[in-house]
């Protein structure tokens, strides 16, 4: 009981210092802008984070029970953008349950073997997390019209939202995102479970 706790107060402390960081909830003035960054960030975050506390409790299922609690404290930072007086489309909440899923999958079909979990649960992360946010991305209603009528307050000048090229596949967010995600997710896990050890 006491891991589980000690996860949830790690999963809300790391949901607030992400979204100081603003790349964590999918604000639509920078949602397209930044799909790349946001891509690497997230993977980053939640293998490391979900992979090192899968391994502490050393349960399957901790990864999306991290991912859960993060994903509640979004919604309840979201709720507070709307009782501003911001749109409901303004914040769109990242998808990062079914990631985790897989890894804990990963974890319990190798029978908790920490560096199978590290390399085939890291690299699922990389390539599924920037799919299943540009589907979330896609179910925003007009991203563009928002971004203009509702700017972000801490939004600097040099940041206004352009609208985006389409149709040029070497400029794909998911493509860059996917790749990058994939790549940097597994040396940065194993990093992460080195020092768990």
């Amino acid at each position: 009981t006491t891991h589980y706790l000690f996860i949830v107060v790690v999963a809300v402390n790391s949901t607030l210092l992400t979204i100081n960081a603003g790349d964590y909830i999918f604000y639509t003035d920078w949602a397209w802008t930044s799909f790349v960054v946001f891509s690497i960030s997230q993977s980053t975050m939640l293998a490391v984070g979900a992979i090192y506390y899968m391994l502490f409790t050393g349960v399957p299922g901790t990864a999306t029970y991290y991912t859960t609690i993060m994903t509640i404290y979004t919604w309840v930072a979201k709720g507070a953008w709307f009782a501003l007086g911001y749109p409901y489309d303004f914040i769109a909440v990242p998808v990062w349950i079914p990631s985790a899923m897989l890894l804990d999958l990963t974890y319990w079909a190798t029978r908790r073997n920490k560096h199978a979990a590290i390399l085939i649960g890291g690299t699922l992360i990389g390539l599924s997390l920037p799919m299943f946010n540009m589907i979330n991305l896609l179910l925003v209603r007009d991203p563009l019209e928002v971004a203009f009528k509702y700017p972000r307050p801490t939004l600097p000048p040099y940041m206004t939202p352009i609208e985006p090229q389409v149709g040029k596949f070497y400029n794909s967010p998911v493509a860059l995102g996917a790749g990058a995600g994939a790549v940097l997710t597994v040396p940065i896990a194993a990093l992460g479970a080195k020092l768990n050890t």
